[in-house]
C-alpha cells in the first residue's frame, strides 16, 4: 500500500508539470497615457495636434508647463517668430505661439508681461494637452497662466483650437477664451479665427 501512494505521488507531480501554463500577454498602454518605462526610453515621442512628433512635452502631458526647458530651447529667438523651428537638426523643437496679434486677443497688459518662453507654453499646451486638461505655469514677470484647450475644429482648411487662458497676478485677474490656428509645423496664430 505504501507503493501504491509513493506512484500515485509521482504521477501527480509528473502531471502537474506537463500541464501547460497560461501565456502572458502584454497590452499596449492607450495612446492617451504618459510614457513609462520601455516606451519612454525607447520611443520618447509625443505625438502632436499637428501631426508632427515632438521630442520633448515639457511637462505639458503632466499639466505642469517647463518654462526655464522652453527657454533654454527657445534661447535668443525674437518675438516667438521662429516657432518649431528651433534647434531644428539637434531634436530640440518647441511649439510657440506667434505673437504678432496676441497681445490684442489677450489683452494689452498681459501681452506685454508675457515672454517667448510664456508663449512656448501656450504653443506646447495647444499643440500636446487634449481637450479640458489644464496646464499651467508661473511666469517671469509672476504672473500665474492656466491653459485649457476646450474643443478643435477647422476654420479655412486649417486645423484649430478653442482654448480657456486664465491669467493672475501683479493685480490681473482674467479668465478669457480664445481662439488659435495652426499656421505652420508647430506654430500657433492666435485671434482672427
Amino acid at each position: 500500500m505504501n507503493a501504491f501512494f509513493k506512484n500515485a505521488s509521482l504521477v501527480s507531480i509528473a502531471l502537474a508539470l506537463n500541464v501547460p501554463l497560461a501565456p502572458v500577454a502584454y497590452a499596449d498602454p492607450p495612446s492617451w497615457a504618459p510614457a513609462h518605462g520601455w516606451r519612454k526610453k525607447h520611443d520618447p515621442y509625443y505625438m502632436g495636434y499637428s501631426g508632427k512628433q515632438w521630442d520633448n512635452d515639457y511637462g505639458v502631458i503632466q499639466g505642469n508647463c517647463n518654462r526655464e526647458a522652453i527657454g533654454t530651447v527657445l534661447g535668443g529667438a525674437v518675438g516667438g517668430a521662429v516657432g518649431s523651428t528651433v534647434g531644428k537638426g539637434d531634436g530640440k523643437t518647441v511649439a510657440i505661439i506667434l505673437g504678432s496679434v496676441l497681445g490684442a486677443v489677450i489683452g494689452n497688459r498681459i501681452g506685454k508681461e508675457m515672454d517667448d518662453s510664456d508663449r512656448g507654453c501656450i504653443g506646447h499646451a495647444l499643440e500636446l494637452a487634449p481637450n479640458n486638461q489644464t496646464v499651467a505655469w508661473q511666469g517671469a514677470s509672476g504672473l500665474g497662466y492656466h491653459l485649457t484647450p476646450l474643443s478643435d475644429y477647422t476654420s479655412n482648411g486649417m486645423k484649430c483650437r478653442e482654448y480657456r487662458l486664465r491669467v493672475n497676478g501683479q493685480n490681473i485677474n482674467e479668465d478669457r477664451r480664445e481662439k488659435a490656428c495652426l499656421a505652420g509645423d508647430g506654430n500657433w496664430r492666435a485671434g482672427e479665427h
